[in-house]
């Protein structure tokens, strides 16, 4: 596929993009299989595009055998079946550039599928042999082997190692998977896999794809030793997160990407509290840009706000790169949930599902929290979905689940599928036109009845809806001079619960987190309110609302 270069305007997109995440399995059926495919996002990208976003991430849409929920890649240069084919990917790429849609692809480079060719070739190999060098197979401890390697726990709950019999049947070696035993994980010291993913990024790349999300990017590198790691003493170096050599995979990426003659952006998954631990990925030579954890996890407070929004701007700036400011995606749960509880956190070891939520408040506060976030200089991420204000689904049925932390940790943890219900598009009831008419089966998870007002058709021209809100706000960010560039300043004098920033050419934004209303500037117009309740007349901003202004 042709490499057209992009206007110089657009030459480093990503620095002030919007990008709307694209989860497949959930987004649009068009065959009635109960499951979303290619085809239903193609008929949607007009949606896309009037929404007002610049760019689509898709979580991977690749062969596998969905152990979790296909990252667990089989073959990179598949579509697995149930979205899709080659053919049909290559098409939804040209047909979304042709409406201004840049798109971005998941990568996995942690680890595979179990079904993967190399991970089959190695079991059926036995010890010693050369395809095993591409993982991590070890011997076991104890006088019989039968116990693992060494103590490291998966990320999902229970061992993070797997026996695996030997060629005769008796019990024979273990191999690493810090994720699901589905998942084997890749031994990045061995040339082949270095080469083999610089050929998948090349893959993609020829195709038109703009980018990639990295998944797990702290994680690839380990330390050969495989030494014990007791998280309470953590040693350093960590023996597989954040390791000095995981660094260069990606310096190696960015020279694949930056030769192209419109140059690929790499984004990161980096999970890492140390801001400048966190700032080496995105150092001019590796990526261009890494998701905001701090920023996602980060409760509803003024002072914990400025305080991460601070540290942010200046780890990136230490190296030059934009920051980014995400609520919400396919691992945590709803921000309109969050959002509608005591504790408005989120931490992946404390989920709080089911607790109480009051809905209406979360509602509120996402929609003062996206007016904040667009506000702010730098790219944006949003989650699909959260345009119509879906809320976290929590009564799934247990026999229904199938995140596989539901099932690894015997469902002391829900999971995940709560933020992975399939998307309402229509009408009164469950698929909610999620399917065709006269579907086959229904959506993968069950969606709740209560969804029927939160239809993208029943919110589509409705002045007060989520939606109408989220495209007047997309357009505006758009329009607006002063959200352009990199100018950011907290305005003196504001009062305590409220964050009050300028972005230049005389816009502003205040955020009211304070518990009461505060009084409105009097020398500036309203350009947009997250709640209708904002009056200019009054002179007040009411609690848990932002707004947009300019000054004259």
């Amino acid at each position: 596929m042709a490499d057209q270069p992009a206007p110089a305007q657009h030459a480093q997109w990503w620095r002030d993009a919007v990008i709307y995440q694209v989860y497949p399995r959930s987004f649009a059926d068009s065959d009635g299989d109960g499951i979303g495919d290619l085809t239903g996002v193609r008929d949607r990208l007009p949606y896309l595009a009037d929404l007002g976003v610049d760019a689509l991430w898709f979580s991977p849409w690749y062969a596998s055998p969905q152990a979790d929920a296909g990252y667990d890649v089989a073959d990179y240069r598949r579509i697995d079946p149930a979205f899709g084919t080659l053919e049909q990917a290559e098409e939804l790429i040209a047909e979304a550039h042709a409406l201004g849609l840049k798109i971005i692809v998941d990568v996995v480079p942690n680890h595979v599928s179990d079904r993967h060719a190399w991970f089959q070739e190695a079991l059926a190999a036995g010890p010693g042999a050369e395809a095993r060098e591409l993982f991590w197979f070890r011997p076991g401890r104890g006088a019989d082997g039968e116990l693992p390697p060494n103590d490291w726990q998966s990320v999902f709950g229970g061992p993070a190692w797997t026996r695996t019999p030997s060629p005769d049947g008796t019990p024979g070696e273990w191999y690493l998977h810090l994720f699901a035993p589905e998942q084997p994980d890749l031994n990045w010291n061995n040339p082949k896999v270095r080469e083999e993913h610089e050929s998948v990024l090349r893959f993609w790349f020829d195709r038109g794809a703009d980018g990639v999300r990295i998944d797990s990017a702290t994680m690839p590198a380990k330390d050969p030793a495989l030494p014990d790691f007791d998280p309470d003493a953590p040693p350093v170096p960590h023996p597989y997160i954040d390791r000095d050599d995981v660094h260069g995979i990606y310096r190696a990426w960015r020279a694949l990407a930056d030769g192209y003659e419109r140059p690929r952006a790499l984004i990161g998954e980096v999970w890492l509290a140390d801001p400048v631990r966190f700032s080496h990925y995105l150092r001019p030579d590796e990526m261009h840009s890494a998701f905001n954890f701090d920023y996602l996890n980060c409760p509803w407070d003024a002072a914990d706000l400025r305080r991460v929004i601070d540290a942010t701007l200046a780890a990136h700036a230490s190296v030059g790169a934009p920051a980014s400011w995400v609520l919400s995606n396919h691992d945590v749960t709803r921000h309109v949930t969050r959002y509608g509880r005591a504790d408005t956190s989120f931490g992946l070891s404390l989920r709080q599902h089911r607790t109480p939520t009051d809905l209406e408040l979360g509602a509120r506060r996402a929609r003062a929290a996206l007016l904040l976030d667009l506000a702010l200089p730098g790219g944006c991420y949003l989650y699909q979905g959260e345009e119509l204000g879906l809320w976290e689904v929590e009564d799934i049925p247990d026999e229904l689940r199938q995140d596989p932390i539901f099932h690894r940790t015997g469902g002391t943890d829900i999971g995940r599928d709560g933020c992975r219900v399939p998307l309402p598009w229509s009408g009164d009831a469950p698929p909610f036109g999620f399917s065709p008419d006269g579907a086959t089966a229904p959506p993968w998870l069950p969606q709740p009845e209560q969804w029927a007002g939160h239809t993208a058709q029943a919110q589509d021209g409705r002045p007060d809806s989520m939606l109408t809100f989220y495209r007047t706000a997309l357009r505006l960010r758009r329009d607006e001079p002063g959200l352009r560039g990199e100018d950011f300043g907290w305005l003196p004098g504001s009062a305590p619960g409220v964050l009050a920033f300028s972005r230049g050419d005389g816009f502003s934004c205040v955020a009211n987190l304070s518990g009461t209303a505060v009084p409105l500037p009097a020398d500036a117009e309203v350009v947009l309110a997250s709640s209708p309740d904002v009056d200019p007349a009054a002179g007040e901003l009411p609690d848990d609302t932002t707004v947009w202004l300019r000054r004259h």
